[in-house]
């Protein structure tokens, strides 16, 4: 091996969900080995790496600048990358072959400002920080339509797929039909999936919304990763809130709810004993 205080580069392989590998490094030319090419000129660099024995989290970060030939903002904002596995060599330029592994691991949160972006590296043993086990709580924890929550969003009154009238904020507010056999706020917390067009495949939740006079408004938590167009047709989801009073009026599911709603709350707790009049059984009231 030369020495490796000249002839030492870093090379990143990233491989997303939908199974694309990309390679990066910051030498000046492209690598190549593990049969693939790591591409130079990405602006791509990883802070110092810390290593320690037993389980502690390895986490680190690695930015760069976003390109059309590399990294796209697009691409981040519509999550291509998240939780993407990663893996960092140290390799000799000039003798590819030896190299050593830096860090495995998957990428975390990204941030982008600036044309750049900022990306959280979390180590194998980041999945050990995050806590087990069910949560007793009153709102239901389940995710409307999934396993535990059991409810068929394909039943009639509960969707609807309709064709975009307008787009403003790049995809992050948008207006639709007025959809009159729909009560006010009835997509509140739902979702929009956009089915045609150059956002389709995104999904993103909505916030509130909005009464016109010849529409109705949705704004969307965030923008879809690739920003669509009038004319493209999306599918609008009911909202559900996780109350058991919204699972049992709106759902006719209150059966399947994954929550406790008479778990005590916070002025339960704060609640004292009386100091006359009789114990009766009934609820502590303060006097």
């Amino acid at each position: 091996m030369n020495d490796l205080t000249t002839t030492r580069a870093r090379a990143w392989a990233l491989t997303r969900e939908d199974g694309t590998v990309l390679g990066f490094t910051d030498h000046d030319r492209d690598l190549s080995f593990e049969g693939l090419t790591f591409r130079a000129g990405t602006g791509m660099s990883a802070s110092a790496i810390t290593q320690g024995t037993g389980l502690a989290v390895d986490n680190t970060e690695a930015s760069g600048a976003l390109s059309d030939a590399a990294l796209t903002e697009g691409d981040i904002l519509a999550g291509l990358y998240d939780n993407a596995g990663l893996v960092i060599w140290e390799v000799d330029w000039a003798d590819p072959d030896a190299r050593r592994l830096l860090f495995r691991g998957t990428l975390g949160e990204i941030t982008r400002a600036g044309g750049a972006f900022r990306a959280e590296l979390r180590g194998l043993t980041e999945p050990l920080s995050k806590s087990g086990g069910r949560v007793f709580g009153a709102l239901c924890p389940a995710v409307l339509g999934d396993a535990r929550c059991g409810f068929d969003l394909s039943q009639p009154g509960f969707s609807a797929e309709v064709p975009l009238l307008a787009v403003e904020d790049g995809g992050a507010v948008i207006d639709v039909d007025l959809l009159p056999e729909f009560t006010a706020a009835w997509f509140v917390d739902g979702t929009a999936r956009f089915l045609t067009g150059a956002a389709e495949g995104q999904a993103v939740s909505i916030r509130r919304e909005e009464g016109r006079a010849a529409a109705r408004r949705l704004h969307l938590w965030s923008r879809p990763g690739f920003e669509p167009a009038a004319g493209d047709l999306v599918r609008l989801e009911a909202g559900c809130d996780k109350r058991f009073a919204t699972c049992r009026l709106k759902f006719l599911n209150q059966l399947n709810f994954q929550g406790f709603p008479h778990v005590p709350g916070e002025d339960w707790l704060q609640a004292s004993p009386r100091v006359n009049g009789g114990n009766t059984g009934g609820s502590l009231t303060h006097e």
